[in-house]
């Protein structure tokens, strides 16, 4: 039996060009192909796909926050990632919210189809490279005095400072030229290896730890 695909990419060439590659396979069937997040989550749910494969930057809803829906709404269905964004944050931030597979665009289509029938039978992958530093990611620790959180980096701590003293997302972006979606995505991360549940968890073990004080723009 074909393993039965669901295919979001906001680049129509990109999402053309892999439907037609898919659908020369023969195990392999594209069952929908759509150009946005909501449009995604109403076809996942409509057709059921064994495997979505979501790019991370989308409009409306992004593959990320679209990964944590599917989980949630049809979690028969295995996600796996294309995209161009490797940065730590993003990857972490993926596996977080639920993601079976993180490939980037560029890939061949043996690694590509690979992917697909891995995570149709319920295993793990990502691209070449990546398991070294996803592991690399999660044995760092910060290049700082304060050993209150050694499981954060020490961009991790900043970005948690930055917080303890009252910056919302905006402004910690401003402070640390950090994208603002680079700076929730490090947030995600750092609340996971905090093990709390929002911001407002965070800066309590933050102050009782002693940071939170201001530093100068």
């Amino acid at each position: 039996m074909a393993i039965r695909i669901l295919l979001a990419d906001d680049h129509p060439v990109v999402r053309y060009g892999l439907t037609a590659m898919l659908d020369a396979v023969e195990d392999i069937d594209v069952v929908a192909s759509v150009p946005d997040g909501p449009s995604a989550l109403r076809e996942a749910q409509l057709c059921t796909p064994d495997v979505a494969i979501l790019d991370i930057r989308m409009p409306g809803v992004d593959g990320v926050e679209a990964t944590r829906r599917l989980r949630a709404t049809v979690p028969k269905t295995a996600v796996l990632l294309l995209t161009m964004y490797d940065d730590d944050a993003t990857v972490f931030t993926a596996m977080q919210a639920g993601a079976r597979g993180y490939l980037l665009k560029g890939v061949s289509q043996n690694e590509i189809t690979t992917a697909i029938r891995a995570v149709a039978a319920g295993q793990v992958i990502f691209g070449a490279g990546m398991a070294t530093r996803i592991m690399t990611y999660f044995s760092q620790t910060p290049a700082t005095t304060s050993s209150a959180f050694p499981q954060l980096t020490k961009r991790e701590l900043e970005i948690l400072e930055l917080l303890a003293s009252g910056c919302g997302t905006v402004d910690i972006s401003a402070r640390t030229h950090l994208a603002q979606k680079t700076v929730s995505n490090q947030l995600t991360g750092i609340f996971a290896k905090l093990q709390v549940a929002n911001r407002t968890e965070a800066v309590i073990r933050a102050r009782d730890a002693g940071l939170g004080t201001l530093p100068e723009v």
